[in-house]
């Protein structure tokens, strides 16, 4: 149930963080009557994600156990692409996740309605497509035949929805960066189970061979119906008698990716030199719904990528170069530029 409320979380506090960044900007710039087009694409895309659920699930109980377990193998590893490509992209442009919407925000503004819907259902719908997917994999995997792991999705979703209306209202600080960093690392090693029970799935259906040959056989030690072997398979998808392909695949996926997730990144800018105006921080987080820096949610000096705060500018550096004489720019804005 902890990976599936885990996926819940992860991919419902992106869609969440999605919907904020827009619905901030719109009341920020005075267009509050373009609210419920957005809120019209949100709703389509959470349908959307339903129905595709909802297609996965009783879309393939009529095919004989065969086919239904080549279709699981091969969406098991769809999924665990699409999430793998997933948690490395929120780690490479979530510091420029917010100026991208407002950029795609500001085009739909001209082009009218349909646009504003259509921009909103992508924003989200990218989210809630991946999130149907790899929680369909996920409650195959876990095999646990109770409702359990869906209660783990829906709550993890709701934890997601609380999270996303309290960064907006600027009741609430996280490190965004550090907290997609740790989950992010989680996902990977749910999506290595996942990955192994794909291949399990592919061997069932005679697509894959090796199905008798174990790598090992702890069932004696680690019963699967005991507790502790309950929360292995519900965390990480834990199977004591894995086949050796499967152990294999499993060591050639978590090994490498999640080194390479953790892995220090290279792309941090080099700090400003003394005496240049402080550069502006490139935030992919949330605005509260009055002007903040970019990358703090409601922030008040607070690093970037966090959340809470009450948003004032940083002062400039020592070197500055007096403003120039004219009317105050909005206090609200900070940066290069204002929004």
């Amino acid at each position: 149930m902890f990976g599936n409320y885990l996926i819940g979380l992860r991919e419902g506090l992106e869609a969440s963080l999605v919907v904020c960044i827009l619905v901030a900007y719109l009341v920020k710039t005075g267009r509050r009557d373009a609210l419920r087009p957005v809120w019209t694409g949100v709703a389509l895309a959470c349908a959307l994600s339903l129905g595709f659920g909802a297609a996965l699930e009783f879309g393939t109980q009529e095919l004989t156990f065969e086919a239904q377990e080549l279709i699981g193998g091969s969406l098991s590893i769809v999924a665990v692409g699409l999430v793998t490509w997933m948690v490395f992209w929120m780690r490479r442009t979530a510091r420029h996740l917010r100026a991208e919407l407002h950029g795609r925000l500001d085009q739909a503004l001209t082009m009218g309605t349909g646009a504003l819907v259509a921009t909103a259902f992508l924003a989200v719908g990218r989210e809630g497509l991946e999130t149907a997917l790899f929680v369909w994999a996920s409650v195959r995997a876990s095999g646990e035949g109770t409702p359990a792991p869906l209660a783990g999705v829906l709550l993890g979703i709701a934890t997601a929805v609380v999270l996303g209306w309290l960064f907006y209202r600027g009741a609430l600080r996280i490190d965004l960066g550090r907290f997609f960093q740790w989950t992010g690392g989680l996902l990977v090693v749910v999506a290595a189970g996942v990955l192994a029970y794909g291949v399990h799935d592919l061997q069932e259906a005679r697509f894959l061979g090796g199905l008798g040959d174990k790598a090992f056989d702890i069932s004696g030690a680690v019963p699967p119906d005991s507790w502790y072997g309950t929360l292995l398979k519900g965390v990480f998808n834990f199977q004591p008698d894995p086949t050796v392909l499967q152990l294999c695949v499993w060591l050639a996926y978590l090994l490498p990716v999640l080194a390479l997730f953790l892995a220090p990144r290279r792309d941090t800018p080099a700090a400003a030199a003394p005496g240049s105006p402080a550069a502006a921080p490139s935030g992919g987080a949330v605005p509260a719904g009055s002007g903040t820096a970019p990358g703090t949610v409601g922030g008040s000096g607070t690093a970037p990528g966090t959340v809470g705060g009450s948003g004032t500018a940083p002062a400039p550096g020592p070197g500055t170069a007096p403003a120039a004489t004219g009317p105050a720019p909005d206090s609200r804005t900070t940066g290069p530029t204002a929004e």
